[in-house]
């Protein structure tokens, strides 16, 4: 037969800490102070990129009309946005 080991238990005689030290908690409570504050400003951005982003539909849908105007009006709405030029396209120019 093969003799067993006792397990000898080892007690800690040290006592143990009941709160993180002031300035540990003043470190974790500013630490997560940050991160809310970047969440919350992100969450900000993220309403104001979605609302820009409805006003580019809003007015890529009124250039659309514009444009629907002009081929109606103009048989083009090839419009030279600097100056109004209207391009129409049997205005071909050759190479010299």
């Amino acid at each position: 037969m093969a003799k067993t080991k006792k397990m000898e238990k080892v007690v800690d005689l040290k006592p143990k800490a009941e709160k993180i030290t002031d300035e540990q908690l003043k470190k974790v409570q500013d630490t997560v102070n940050g991160i809310n504050r970047a969440q919350l400003e992100i969450g900000s951005l993220e309403i104001k990129k979605h609302e820009m982003m409805h006003g580019v539909a809003g007015l890529r849908d009124e250039l659309t009309l514009l444009q629907g105007e002009f081929e109606k009006e103009y048989g083009t709405f090839d419009i030279n946005i600097q100056d109004g030029t209207i391009n129409y396209g049997d205005d071909v120019k050759a190479d010299s």
